[in-house]
């Protein structure tokens, strides 16, 4: 009795954090700021900036590994032809000294790792309007920074402790909650045998056959079929089933590599509850299958110049391709590509 007793008050006891944290993306004023199920946030500028964009990561824990970089870019700016900014930078129309000892600082980024010089630097402007350029457009509105920041002190639970950005305590920083354990999607066959000519022939009759009799809205004379040895004896095919301007759904399917051919539906399950959605399962937008990685990607852009939308990567465990990586970014402001969207799920 003794022993049961001791066990369950041990598992009260176990703080939250071994589980995974849900994912939140929210948007303060001006702020964008998103955390993974790592408990790692990501806090920037979005909207009219023409460029000039501030971002600010932290992990979570007592380590307190943060960083903060200011950097001009995307298609509005010809990098060659402007000016370094570090001496251009004005805090609402007054010169910006820069608070703290270790930056680093070329033409057009400015950065920093130390907590301090971080830290520093946050108080000394978040109460202020912008941060914008002598002689230029650009423009990285604080609207919203402060409320973005004392968001990530709570989703971390610093709120009370010496680590806080804004709601600064007593507590020790060992009174932080460290990060979740980060998942393990194992990699199952990482290297099939390849296709023989005749299943690879077999396979691909086999996928043109359901390609025209599929009730795909897509004309028949651009609808594609591709197949990849998946596993020693499972294969994945896709067919491209609709499209619009820019983006494209696709349908797939686990298939036996061996006749008779059985297919089963490939459903990707989302292991969290998207706020956008009221569904987990998501749609197969611009398939694609990376034999280097052995991940299945999804890319649902918000808009043709990609800057927007949701990008997902998928593992198969040999049951069903798992989720290793989701990233979004809601704001279309031409600043990132797919690859640099702040991630909501990572796992190794």
């Amino acid at each position: 009795m003794y022993h049961r007793l001791f066990f369950l008050l041990l598992l009260v006891g176990l703080p939250s954090t071994l589980t995974w944290a849900a994912p939140v993306q929210q948007e303060f004023s001006d702020w964008q700021v998103t955390c993974n199920n790592q408990n790692f946030c990501t806090a920037r500028n979005v909207g009219l900036h023409h460029g000039l964009v501030m971002t600010l990561t932290r992990s979570a824990g007592a380590h307190n590994d943060s960083t903060l970089r200011i950097e001009l870019g995307g298609p509005e700016n010809v990098l060659p032809k402007i000016a370094p900014i570090a001496p251009r930078l004005l805090l609402d129309g007054a010169p910006l000294k820069l608070p703290g000892e270790h930056w680093q600082i070329t033409p057009w980024h400015l950065s920093s790792t130390d907590s301090a010089t971080i830290n520093a630097f946050l108080e000394h402007i978040q109460d202020a309007q912008a941060l914008t350029l002598v002689r230029g457009t650009q423009n990285i509105s604080l609207q919203g920074l402060k409320a973005a920041l004392l968001f990530v002190d709570d989703r971390q639970k610093r709120v009370g402790s010496e680590t806080a950005w804004i709601g600064k305590g007593d507590d020790p920083p060992l009174s932080v909650p460290p990060a979740p354990a980060l998942k393990t999607v194992v990699k199952v066959n990482p290297t099939p045998t390849p296709f023989s000519r005749e299943e690879f022939n077999a396979l691909l009759d086999y996928g043109t056959m359901r390609m025209n009799n599929s009730q795909c809205s897509l004309d028949p004379l651009r609808r594609e079929v591709w197949v990849t040895p998946l596993t020693d004896d499972k294969a994945l095919l896709m067919q491209s089933c609709e499209s619009g301007a820019y983006n494209t759904i696709y349908r797939a399917w686990l298939v036996t590599r061996q006749k008779p051919f059985v297919a089963q539906a490939v459903r990707l399950r989302l292991p969290f509850q998207p706020a956008d959605s009221d569904e987990r399962e998501i749609e197969l937008v611009n398939l694609t299958f990376d034999e280097k990685t052995r991940e299945l990607a999804t890319l649902d852009k918000g808009r043709g110049q990609g800057d927007c939308g949701v990008q997902t990567r998928w593992r198969y465990d040999g049951q069903r391709f798992r989720l290793v990586r989701y990233a979004g970014q809601p704001t279309c402001d031409n600043w990132q590509g797919p690859d640099a969207w702040p991630t909501l799920w990572i796992t190794r």
